[in-house]
């Protein structure tokens, strides 16, 4: 008997264990996708908004923590949501084509499944290209010529003001949309959380990311921010 139960497997070796992380930690990053985009939306305030706004994530938490930390314990929260939902997708995916070999997949379950579920690979590749892009650009300043430390708005401006990088803002935004389209649906599933309006949730969540974050360079780009 006690053989039998300290064998017994652990609910994340389990699809359903995996579904559960996968849905919690994009939850997490779906939070943070959302905060971030609000938080950017001081680009159209001016400079020292966007300046303050930038300068109290460094000190927040002060002066009963020292400067950084409750911004550095964020990221290492992210980073970790980040780590158990790629493992947690890339796991269900190795297990869902053992148990269906692609030799054998019928022509009609792509008809079924909606776009947005068939390229979630993909989008999820070109979003995660994008953040360490991202982080390169405005964060840490080696793919931005022009990078100041601690003067965000300028970095922003002069990112967005070079057409390429500003395209790439929007084509990677674009495949984020249609990422947290299909995740923000299909998290009500995982969860066990059965709600009519679960379609509608995710529509309006990832047109709402989508509008925000290419407003951003399309604002640089055609003047209205400069």
């Amino acid at each position: 008997m006690s053989a039998a139960i300290g064998s017994r497997p652990s609910l994340y070796s389990t699809a359903v264990g995996k579904k559960y992380a996968m849905a919690i930690s994009g939850m997490v990053l779906m939070a943070f996708v959302l905060l971030h985009m609000v938080g950017n939306l001081k680009l159209y305030f001016g400079e020292s908004s966007l300046d303050r706004y930038s300068h109290w994530l460094r000190t927040v938490g002060e002066p009963a923590l020292p400067e950084r930390w409750v911004l550095w314990g964020a990221r290492i929260g992210l980073l970790v949501a980040l780590v158990i939902h790629l493992h947690a997708a890339y796991a269900l995916t190795q297990m869902n084509r053992r148990a269906r070999p692609e030799t054998y997949r019928s022509k009609r379950d792509y008809v079924a499944a909606d776009f947005a579920s068939r390229t979630m690979r993909w989008t999820g590749i070109i979003v995660l290209l994008f953040v360490i892009f991202h982080l390169l650009d405005l964060t840490w300043g080696p793919a931005n010529p022009d990078f100041i430390e601690g003067d965000p708005y300028h970095n922003v401006i002069t990112s967005f003001q070079r057409i390429p990088v500003a395209l790439i803002y929007v084509v990677a935004n674009v495949a984020l949309g249609v990422h947290l389209y299909h995740g923000a649906w299909s998290l009500f599933q995982s969860m066990g959380w059965t709600r009519p309006w679960r379609r509608q949730f995710a529509t309006v969540f990832a047109g709402l990311i989508v509008l925000g974050n290419v407003s951003f360079p399309l604002a640089v780009t055609f003047g209205v921010v400069s």
